[in-house]
Order: C-alpha cells, then sequence, then structure tokens
C-alpha cells in the first residue's frame, strides 16, 4: 500500500514540476502535453538562451574592445560554421540541418526543424533592419510564420520561422549569407 502512496506522490510532483516548467517556456518550444515532449522543448529553450547569453557576452567583449562602428560593406569577412554536411534547403529529411555565418556586425543562425526555416539573428539594434530581413525573406520566396523580437540595452534577437516553398534549392550558407548583407544594404523607406 506505501508503495503505491509513494508512487502517486511522484506522480504528483512531477505533474506539478511540468507544469511549472511549460509555464515558463514559451509555448513556440513545447509542441504537444506530452512529458517527453515538455522536457524537450525546455531544453531546447534553455540552450537558445545559453547561445543568446553567449552572443551578448561576445557583443559585449567586441564592443569594450573596438568601440568603433562595424565595418563597411566591402570588409565584410563572414565565417561560417556548417552544423551538418548535408544543408539544401527543400529536401525531404527531418532531421536538423543548420548553418551560421558571423561577423562584427551580427550573428546569423539558419536551422532547419521539420519542414520549417528558424533563422536566428544577434546585433546591436539598428532601426529598420526586422524589415529589411522580411523583404529578404520575402523575396526569397519565404514566408514568415513566426517572429519574436527579445532586446537587451543595445542588443536586440530577432528569431524568425519561415515556410520553405516547394522546391526551394537555397543553400543554408546563401540564406545565411543573403540575411547577413542586409545589414550592409540602404535602410527600407516606410512610405
Amino acid at each position: 500500500m506505501s508503495h503505491i502512496a509513494v508512487e502517486r506522490n511522484r506522480r504528483r510532483q512531477m505533474n506539478e514540476h511540468l507544469k511549472v516548467l511549460r509555464s515558463l517556456t514559451p509555448c513556440f518550444y513545447i509542441k504537444r502535453g506530452d512529458q517527453a515532449s515538455i522536457i524537450g522543448g525546455v531544453i531546447e529553450f534553455i540552450k537558445e538562451l545559453h547561445q543568446v547569453l553567449q552572443a551578448l557576452e561576445s557583443q559585449k567583449r567586441r564592443k569594450s574592445l573596438s568601440p568603433s562602428p562595424g565595418p563597411s560593406p566591402r570588409t565584410l569577412q563572414p565565417t561560417f560554421h556548417q552544423l551538418d554536411n548535408s544543408s539544401i534547403i527543400g529536401t525531404n529529411s527531418f532531421k536538423e540541418l543548420g548553418a551560421s555565418c558571423n561577423s562584427s556586425v551580427a550573428d546569423v543562425e539558419v536551422k532547419i526543424s521539420g519542414s520549417n526555416v528558424i533563422l536566428k539573428v544577434i546585433s546591436q539594434r539598428i532601426p529598420g533592419q526586422v524589415a529589411r530581413i522580411i523583404t529578404i525573406l520575402e523575396s526569397l520566396s519565404f514566408e514568415v510564420l513566426h517572429l519574436n523580437i527579445s532586446s537587451m540595452e543595445e542588443t536586440v534577437l530577432y528569431q524568425f520561422v519561415v515556410k520553405i516553398e516547394l522546391g526551394c534549392q537555397l543553400s543554408l550558407e546563401e540564406l545565411a549569407i543573403e540575411v547577413q548583407q542586409s545589414f550592409y544594404s540602404e535602410p527600407i523607406s516606410m512610405l
């Protein structure tokens, strides 16, 4: 009898902990209500928060080392980190693939998640930048499904979830370059 009571107590505690985790995690990360999905979503959210923290610390170091503004468009020297060998958007693979393109102005990460692309951009706050990124995405036949903007002081994180159109053969590296180059283009005039 006591074994059953102990097990019920453990389940009750687990359900309470899951409720707390679910309430602290944005709903975007939790796809279903089962325990594995909640825990998986929380892990993904914590990983992302860790990446944001690292990026903010990196930008803080860059800012303290170089108070000058970012490089001119002629000196763009992005670095790439491919997260997987196969990185063509539009393939039938459903495992996560990705690439990143970093410069002194912005860090751009592109990742395939299911049938969508997750695009994360960390940079200094630049007026009109989100409009430039959206324009580029739309010109490349991507549909923006979700946009999350987080900021801390002068640093901003843009996270886009975009739908991949059928027949799209753009590589993740090419998408990352296009987004990175948007930081060096002329501002979009808002009419």
